[in-house]
C-alpha cells in the first residue's frame, strides 16, 4: 500500500513536471524519500539549486534522455544539492552547467584552510554526508566550477561518467583547481572507474589535501581517460590506501595560458599532496604532460610502478616540462620513506628522470630514456638549466638524491640498481648527488647509463 502511494504520488508531481519541469520536478525531489524518480525526457531549465529531500533513502533518480540546465543567471551551490542521504543511485541523465565559452566571472583559487562545498558554487552535483552514492553513465559539461563535489561521505562509486568544457578561471586568467571530479573532508571507499575527462580548466580527478580534515580512506581511480586538462589529471591529496590504476591520459599541461605559474599549478599527470601512504599508482599511461609525470610529495610507504610517461615533441613544446617523478615533503606529517619505484618507463622528459629525497626507497628496473632533452646545460642560453645555485647538477641528472625540498631529509639507505638511464650526457651525469648527500650512503649499481641521442 505505501509503495503504490509513493508511486501515485510521483505520478502526480511528473505530471506538473510536464506543465512547469521546473517547478515539478523541485517538488517531487523535496517529498519524495524512497523508491524511483523518474525524470522526463528534454530540457529541464533550472533556475535555482535542487535539493533533496532531507533523509532521503534507498532512492534512485532515472534520466531518459533529460538534460538539466542552469539558467542564464542561476547562482546556487549546485544545480543538485544531497545532504544527508543513504543508498542513492543516480543514471543515464546529463547536466549543462551554464559556463559560457569565456569561463565565466572571475574565481580565485580557494584559501587552504577552506574545504572547497563551502569556497566554490555552481556546481553540478553535490554531495554531503551521503552513505551510499552510485553515479552510473552521466554526462557533464559547461560546469562553472566542479560538475561532481563529494564531501564528507561514504561508500560512493561513480562509473562511466563523461566531463568536458568545465571550469573557471582566476583574474588572471589562469585554472583556480576547479573542473572535475572532486572528492573531499574525509571521504571513505570511494571508487571512480571508466570514465572520461576532457577539456578540463584544473585538476581532472582528486581528493582534496585538506591538513585540517580526517585523511581519505579506501579509494580507487581506475580505467579512466584523460585528454586537455589544465592541471593535474589525477591528485591523490591527504589520504591512505588509495589505488591509482590503468588510466590513460594525453596532453596534461595544456592549453598553456590556463597553467597556474603565479601559484606554482605547474601540472602532473599523477600528483599527490598532504600525508599519503599504503597507496598504489601502476600501470597508468601518459603522453604529452606540460610538466611532471609524478609529484609524489607527502608520498610514502607505497608503491609507483610499471607506468608509462612519454613526451615526443621538443623542449620548446613543454614551457613546464620537468623531471619525470618528483619527491617532495611539504607536509609536516609526511617524511618520504619506503617507496618502491620498480619498472617504470619515463621518455622524453626536459630534465632528469627522478628526483629523489629521503630513504629506504627502492628503484629498480625502471627505463629513463631520452632525459635532458634541454641539453643542459651546453644549451643554458635557452632554456633553464639551474634551479637552486647551490645544486647546479640538478636538473642535468638522471637521477638526482636531493637533501630535500620543503624540509630536510636524511637521503640515506636507498637501493637504485638495474635501470636504464639514458639521453644528453648521461653517460657521464647518470646518477648524481647534491650537497649534504652521500651516493656511498645509498646502495648504487649496477645501472645501465649511456648517451643516446635525447632527440631520437
Amino acid at each position: 500500500m505505501v509503495q503504490k502511494v509513493v508511486w501515485l504520488l510521483a505520478v502526480s508531481m511528473l505530471a506538473g513536471c510536464a506543465r512547469r519541469p521546473e517547478k515539478g520536478l523541485r517538488v517531487l525531489l523535496a517529498k519524495q524519500k524512497t523508491g524511483v524518480i523518474h525524470l522526463p525526457a528534454g530540457v529541464i531549465t533550472i533556475s535555482t539549486e535542487l535539493v533533496l529531500a532531507p533523509g532521503a533513502h534507498d532512492l534512485e533518480i532515472v534520466g531518459s534522455g533529460t538534460l538539466l540546465k542552469a539558467a542564464d543567471g542561476f547562482h546556487g551551490r549546485a544545480l543538485l544539492v544531497v545532504d544527508g542521504a543513504r543508498n542513492l543511485r543516480l543514471r543515464e541523465f546529463s547536466v549543462d552547467g551554464g559556463r559560457d565559452t569565456n569561463f565565466g566571472a572571475p574565481l580565485e583559487m580557494a584559501p587552504p584552510e577552506n574545504a572547497f562545498r563551502v569556497w566554490y558554487a555552481d556546481n553540478g552535483l553535490l554531495f554531503d554526508h551521503v552513505e551510499g552514492l552510485e553515479i552510473v553513465d552521466m554526462r557533464f559539461a559547461n560546469v562553472k566550477n566542479f560538475p561532481i563535489l563529494v564531501s564528507r561521505s561514504s561508500g560512493v562509486k561513480i562509473t562511466g561518467a563523461t566531463v568536458e568544457d568545465s571550469g573557471s578561471l582566476n583574474a588572471r586568467r589562469r585554472n583556480n583547481l576547479s573542473g572535475g571530479i572532486l572528492i573531499e573532508e574525509g571521504s571513505t571507499r570511494f571508487e571512480v572507474r571508466d570514465s572520461v575527462f576532457r577539456r578540463i580548466a584544473g585538476n581532472a580527478l582528486w581528493t582534496h589535501s585538506l591538513f585540517t580534515s580526517p585523511r581519505l580512506q579506501d579509494g580507487v581511480f581506475a580505467g579512466n581517460r584523460f585528454d586537455t586538462i589544465g592541471r593535474d589529471a589525477i591528485q591523490v591529496g591527504h589520504a591512505t590506501r588509495v589505488r591509482v590504476e590503468d588510466n590513460v591520459g594525453t596532453r596534461v599541461g595544456f592549453p598553456v595560458d590556463l597553467i597556474d605559474a603565479e601559484n606554482g599549478g605547474t601540472p602532473v599527470a599523477i600528483d599527490t599532496a598532504g600525508n599519503v601512504d599504503a597507496s598504489v599508482y601502476q600501470r597508468n599511461r601518459f603522453d604529452e604532460v606540460n610538466g611532471k609525470c609524478f609529484d609524489l610529495d607527502g608520498f610514502h610507504d607505497g608503491a609507483v610502478r610499471r607506468n608509462e610517461c612519454v613526451n615526443r615533441k621538443r623542449p620548446e613544446d613543454y614551457p613546464f616540462g620537468h623531471f619525470g617523478i618528483v619527491m617532495n615533503n611539504t607536509n609536516p606529517s609526511a617524511h618520504s620513506q619506503n617507496i618502491e619505484i620498480s619498472e617504470n618507463l619515463i621518455d622524453g622528459m626536459k630534465y632528469g628522470g627522478l628526483f629523489l629525497m629521503g630513504s629506504g626507497h627502492r628503484v629498480i628496473g625502471n627505463r629513463f630514456v631520452h632525459l635532458n632533452t634541454a641539453g643542459c646545460h651546453e644549451n643554458a642560453a635557452k632554456f633553464t638549466c639551474i634551479y637552486k645555485r647551490d645544486e647546479p647538477k640538478m636538473l642535468e641528472s638522471g637521477i638526482y638524491l636531493g637533501r630535500g625540498v620543503a624540509r630536510t631529509e636524511q637521503t640515506r639507505g636507498n637501493v637504485i640498481r638495474d635501470n636504464v638511464i639514458g639521453g644528453h650526457k648521461m653517460g657521464q651525469r647518470c646518477i648524481a648527488a647534491g650537497p649534504g648527500v652521500s651516493l656511498e650512503a645509498n646502495e648504487v649499481g649496477p645501472n645501465d647509463c649511456s648517451d643516446f641521442d635525447a632527440a631520437r
